[in-house]
């Protein structure tokens, strides 16, 4: 019998609240309560960064459904292509010019936030549009 286990996504990033804030955005996120016995995620930060920087940052899905995001700083830059990415599901259900509509809607909605468009991958059925995020992380508007 197998079991099915909470799972949360963590991404390495130069500004965890700002890239935080993006993602809240694009998928209609909350920034997470803040870790026990601290008032607000600068404070947690502080308590744990002796110099006080922006360390780490959450945000979740307010129905509960979806995985926590986690955002920690880490020191070097993106480098490489991504081992992994997120899909933003907009086009379910859909095909053809519906579909294309849908993702080219939702792209035209995050541009303004800072996403980036890197291509188009077209087909009958199921087409995607390659995007970067605020720190250049690869996803799919899928």
């Amino acid at each position: 019998m197998s079991t099915i286990r909470q799972f949360q996504v963590t991404f390495d990033c130069a500004e965890p609240e700002r890239v935080a804030r993006f993602w809240c955005e694009v998928l209609g996120y909350d920034v997470a309560p803040t870790p026990q016995g601290f008032a607000t995620w600068g404070e947690f930060n502080r308590s744990r960064s002796p110099e006080g920087e922006e360390e780490w940052f959450a945000c979740v899905d307010p129905s509960g459904v979806g995985p926590r995001l986690f955002f920690q700083r880490v020191p070097e830059g993106k480098v490489v292509k991504n081992r992994v990415h997120l899909d933003v599901r907009v086009g379910t259900g859909l095909v053809g010019e519906e579909r294309l509509a849908a993702l080219e809607a939702e792209c035209a909605r995050l541009l303004p936030l800072g996403a980036v468009r890197v291509r188009l991958l077209a087909d009958d059925t199921d087409s995607c549009i390659v995007m970067q995020d605020i720190e250049g992380n690869e996803f799919c508007l899928d």
